[in-house]
């Protein structure tokens, strides 16, 4: 296996290297990293100041000019190895030379025990090349850019999945040594950790050589995960939401900021004409200073009812904890939850504390909003209105989350329109594409005639619909 080559771009033109920059941040805004004209001069300079012989120096660099805002450093990471690292393909190996799984495992092992970053990545990619390849990739093919119709490329998802990866924590960590209950556990997280970078390299291996075959902007737009703030709720996987629960009070705090800072614009009102002309009678009659209305701020209620089905329930249990988050912009914040029917959770969200993960699952077992376990809106919307409504008043505002599919039952949109009717604000929160809105049993497009409905699709899309429909 030969190792990656670091010199090569090094030795490029500076022309060439600013060319390569300007494609890297065109890159990273189409994954919706903002970065302007004074960011990317700022990451230029850092690259002449650090130079391109240490990439991880450079690579911290960079960063710290081009990133705004936490969750995007994963996805920096991804694109900086394919625009400013290389490797070379792999030749065909004859049918004796591949190492058996057993000892590639032990080796593996070996060299994460004793936190050897030098043998974990070499093991990366000589696991790659013996058990990664798919669609004649790594058969002595040209490494010329190749149609997507090959079908060539490198997978880590196939090497892990052979490896075993799961497996091997318990190996590590006696590798490791340990002597107590407490070094076991300490052991335990660090193992995981070591294992966790061992993936990581076979990624951005599989990616760099995967660029290779079909073209670095191919693989920039197609295979590099999204930031966290624009990966969808309804798709997202455990750790996912796991890092979107952490972006919540940053989240809460530049959310409520950004009200202050709108409060003080606003503290004084219209003119008021009457008193305007009044004081102009000192100046011949020139409205030389106007006199406005004082504005009187007040907080309003909010009313939340969230659909806790299990399709959209790390949805409504994220917009929950946001909602907890800024509970200080409201009067009194009351929270429902349904599934099939509707049930008062307000208490399992408590002011200051994050709920803990599973919160929706712990709602939907030891409460009311289940009794057949399929989501039925009309039922909901109906069991809240008998039982509910004068939660909603003149000053409320009222907010639903869900994805307005019924199952095909009666969207009941009576019931919805009593709630609309009572409440000073009404909005819907949907988490499915717009697009979707009119498929299959979904009555969205049917409740936005009766409702302001809004897309809310990910983390970025949920800031600027709240931002936007916080009181002010």
């Amino acid at each position: 296996m030969t190792a990656p080559s670091q010199q090569g771009r090094s030795q490029q033109p500076p022309e060439v290297m600013t060319d390569r920059l300007v494609e890297f941040v065109t890159l990273l805004r189409d994954h919706g990293i903002t970065a302007g004209p004074s960011e990317t001069i700022d990451a230029a300079k850092a690259m002449l100041a650090l130079g391109l012989s240490d990439r991880n120096r450079l690579r911290s660099g960079m960063a710290a000019c081009l990133l705004r805002r936490n969750g995007q450093r994963a996805v920096f990471d991804q694109l900086f190895d394919l625009y400013f690292l290389t490797t070379e393909q792999p030749q065909a190996a004859s049918p004796a030379t591949p190492e058996s799984i057993e000892s590639l495992r032990d080796r593996l092992v070996d060299a994460l025990s004793a936190d050897d970053p030098g043998a974990t990545a070499d093991l990366a990619r000589q696991a790659l090349t013996e058990l990664g390849a798919y669609g004649g990739a790594g058969s002595g093919q040209s490494t010329t850019p190749v149609t997507t119709a090959s079908g060539a490329g490198w997978s880590s998802y196939l090497t892990l999945k052979t490896l075993r990866p799961e497996d091997l924590i318990d190996l590590i960590d006696a590798g490791m040594g340990r002597t107590d209950q407490l070094d076991s556990t300490v052991n335990t997280i660090e193992a995981n950790r070591r294992l966790a970078a061992f993936r990581t390299a076979l990624q951005s291996e599989a990616r760099l050589r995967s660029a290779q075959l079909r073209g670095t902007e191919y693989i920039a737009r197609r295979g590099v995960q999204s930031s966290t703030d624009q990966v969808d709720f309804l798709g997202a996987r455990e750790q996912d939401l796991a890092e979107m629960r952490r972006l919540v009070h940053p989240l809460a705090r530049k959310l409520a900021t950004r009200l202050a800072a709108r409060r003080r614009k606003s503290v004084r009102g219209h003119i008021d004409m009457r008193r305007t002309l009044r004081r102009s009678m000192a100046t011949g009659g020139v409205p030389i200073d106007p006199v406005l209305r004082s504005r009187k701020h007040g907080r309003p209620d909010l009313v939340v009812l969230a659909d806790l089905s299990g399709s959209v329930a790390g949805f409504a249990e994220f917009t929950l904890q946001l909602i907890q988050a800024l509970q200080d912009q409201f009067t009194k914040v009351r929270s429902f939850g349904f599934v099939d029917t509707c049930d008062e959770i307000t208490d399992y969200f408590t002011r200051g504390e994050p709920p803990a993960p599973g919160t929706a699952a712990r709602i939907v077992r030891d409460t009311n909003v289940a009794r057949y376990g399929s989501s039925n809106y009309g039922e909901s919307l109906q069991g809240f209105t008998d039982s509910y409504l004068d939660a909603i008043g003149p000053r409320t505002s009222l907010l639903i989350l869900g994805d307005a599919r019924t199952n095909r039952t009666d969207p009941n949109l009576a019931a919805l329109q009593s709630m609309c009717d009572r409440a000073k604000h009404a909005y819907w929160l949907n988490p499915e594409p717009a697009t979707s809105w009119s498929t299959g049993d979904s009555a969205a497009t049917v409740y936005a005639d009766h409702i302001t409905m809004h897309e809310c699709r990910n983390v970025k899309q949920l800031t600027e619909v709240i931002s936007r429909l916080l009181p002010a």
